[in-house]
């Protein structure tokens, strides 16, 4: 499936007195390399929302294996695990900038209509840009 590399940069705000980025901030981290691989394939939030469909986050899961710091650059891969039905999977990797694997992650979004607050299938338009 299609992979996509977002880079961020620690920032002083997300870190702890240790400086040590604490983690809470790694579920905004996988939500901005997430945007990021829709945009790279041609859709956004804000289009899926005006159509109609939410795709809010049904799962998530962390595997915290080394610190990052603040200034660090980060490096983020984010994986379409599988054609995605009702629900979109992505799986994750975080390196820093000196490619350790710092963090892996696992999301499961639900798409959902807006009105109606209930599942759907995975749009045609979207399936068409996998």
């Amino acid at each position: 499936m299609k992979d996509h590399l977002s880079i961020l940069k620690v920032r002083y705000a997300e870190t702890d007195q240790m400086g040590v980025v604490h983690h809470g901030n790694y579920a905004q981290y996988l939500e901005i390399a997430r945007i990021d691989w829709l945009e790279k394939i041609g859709i956004s939030y804000k289009s899926m929302e005006k159509n109609g469909i939410m795709l809010p986050v049904y799962e998530m899961n962390f595997k915290f294996k080394k610190s990052a710091f603040f200034d660090d650059q980060l490096k983020i891969l984010t994986s379409l695990r599988q054609t995605p039905d009702v629900k979109i999977i992505f799986d994750y990797k975080i390196y820093n900038q000196d490619d350790e694997l710092l963090t892996t992650a696992t999301t499961v979004l639900v798409f959902m209509d807006a009105q109606t607050r209930r599942p759907i299938r995975c749009p045609k338009y979207v399936l068409e840009k996998l």
